[in-house]
């Protein structure tokens, strides 16, 4: 049997391929809408990609499964599972159902399909048996069960306003562990959707991959389940989950209905300075993905910091609309990769780039400055006042410990607070470290805000010069 894992650091998502050297056939996972590593892989191995599937409607990214079905001319294959309001639409005509019990065959590979609703109504979990004769082998868990953890269930009602849904998620997901998860051998490999770094769950493992046994020995949820404690599970579960960012409503939306297929990706081109000015009078958005030390001293003025680092295509998606055009300031070696890390989240419109060490061109239009102050400074404005602290950590980290008075939205859902924020007095900004707020504060700047100040160092230089904080009570979970 052929398995290989890939995973994507940014988004911190695995997917995975599944393969029969005898018949020269795969199966893949749960693919990103970059495609091609897939196509590469499977030609590198002999195989040909015959069937495509998923685990579940995703929230955090746009799922390459239609993509990649549509480039290979693979069986798109789907769960049927969960309520009609998240069910799969406009699938193609000879797209596959998958149901409990069903089983994908790849060559002499045995694909089970499980149904285990938590995360979601609809998803499924893949258990892989090379000899079904002697048991499985491996369980491609999606957002089902991760090293550690499992997932949160209560994205559908926090980032797309079902009601109720996150309650029941819990219910779902407690009987799924029981029904489903507890019965598997221990010796069975668990390779989940998900490493630490996602929002789909609350404290995900940084290694890989784990075992069903291991997972029953060591996770925070086996004690709930082996007692049969389903409130005290739910409980636990639900609290402390990290804040969903607002994008990830449009990614449920578009992974239900369908995303547009890409075919090729975004090509974007080398703009001068006319260019420049052009696409900005058009309505585009310019990324600068400088270091943001480079952005603060001087950058196009409306222009969105979003360093070059792995967490570029999630911040991308908190602070760019889908149906804008965007243009990169970027060295142009890594114009491809960042191009790709948009994609992934849905923002295809990426029609031009301006090399980070090209300064005329830079020039070429208005430029602006991000005023920044240290805590010192921070401090003494926060005791004079009239100055708003503007905490743009997320809600766990605001709750564990916070400055006396501040005003708290997550960088990740601040565009949906702009009329709530003040523009009469200085809004000094400020997450853990600085590269959040340093984006917040550009996101700012560019919807008109001309009172906005990096507080650099954050919370925890805050913290290390021996300022006041408080805490919040713990929340009762739903």
């Amino acid at each position: 049997m052929f398995f290989r894992q890939i995973y994507e650091e940014g988004l911190a998502q695995a997917s995975f391929i599944v393969g029969s050297p005898e018949s020269e056939e795969a199966l893949v996972v749960d693919p990103r809408r970059d495609v091609d590593v897939y196509i590469q892989a499977a030609h590198d191995n002999d195989l040909k990609i015959v069937a495509v599937t998923e685990t579940h409607i995703h929230a955090d990214f746009l799922s390459g499964a239609r993509e990649l079905a549509a480039r290979t001319g693979a069986t798109l294959c789907y769960s049927a599972m969960g309520g009609d309001d998240w069910r799969y639409r406009a699938l193609p005509a000879d797209s596959r159902a998958l149901a409990d019990g069903d089983v994908i065959r790849i060559g002499d590979v045995a694909v089970n399909v499980l149904h285990t609703p938590g995360h979601t109504p609809e998803h499924v979990t893949f258990v892989v048996s090379e000899d079904p004769s002697k048991g499985p082998m491996i369980a491609m868990t999606g957002d089902f069960v991760f090293v550690g953890d499992v997932g949160r269930p209560d994205l559908l009602e926090a980032a797309v306003g079902v009601a109720g849904s996150a309650a029941a998620g819990a219910r779902e997901m407690f009987a799924s562990l029981r029904d489903k998860f507890v019965p598997l051998p221990d010796y069975v490999q668990i390779w989940p959707g998900h490493g630490a770094g996602s929002a789909c769950g609350k404290a995900l493992g940084a290694v890989p991959a784990s075992t069903s046994g291991y997972e029953r020995l060591t996770a925070w949820w086996a004690p709930f389940v082996k007692a049969g404690d389903a409130a005290g599970f739910a409980a636990q579960l639900l609290d402390g989950q990290p804040d969903p960012p607002l994008y990830f409503a449009r990614m449920k939306r578009l992974n239900r209905d369908g995303a547009p297929l890409l075919g090729t990706l975004p090509n974007p081109r080398r703009f001068d300075g006319t260019r420049l000015r052009a696409a900005m009078n058009d309505g585009a958005v310019v990324i600068d993905a400088r270091v943001k030390d480079r952005f603060r001293a001087r950058h196009v003025k409306d222009a969105l910091s979003i360093p070059d680092e792995p967490n570029f295509a999630t911040r991308a998606a908190w602070f760019v609309l889908d149906d804008l055009p965007i243009v990169l300031i970027a060295k142009p070696e890594r114009v491809d990769a960042l191009v790709r890390a948009l994609v992934r989240v849905g923002l295809d419109r990426c029609v031009g780039y301006v090399d980070a060490d090209d300064e005329e061109t830079q020039s070429a239009v208005q430029s602006g400055a991000l005023k920044s102050i240290d805590v010192t400074a921070a401090r003494a404005a926060w005791e004079r006042g009239p100055a708003v602290i503007l905490d743009v950590r997320n809600s766990l980290e605001y709750r564990n410990g916070h400055i006396p008075g501040a005003m708290h939205i997550p960088a990740s859902r601040l565009l949906r607070s702009l009329d709530d924020l003040p523009r009469d007095r200085p809004l000094l900004i400020h997450c853990a470290g600085g590269g959040r707020a340093t984006s917040a504060a550009s996101a700012l700047a560019a919807h008109g805000f001309d009172n906005v100040v990096d507080v650099t160092g954050g919370f925890n230089a805050w913290l290390a010069a021996g300022s006041p904080t408080e805490t919040l009570e713990p929340v009762t979970p739903l």
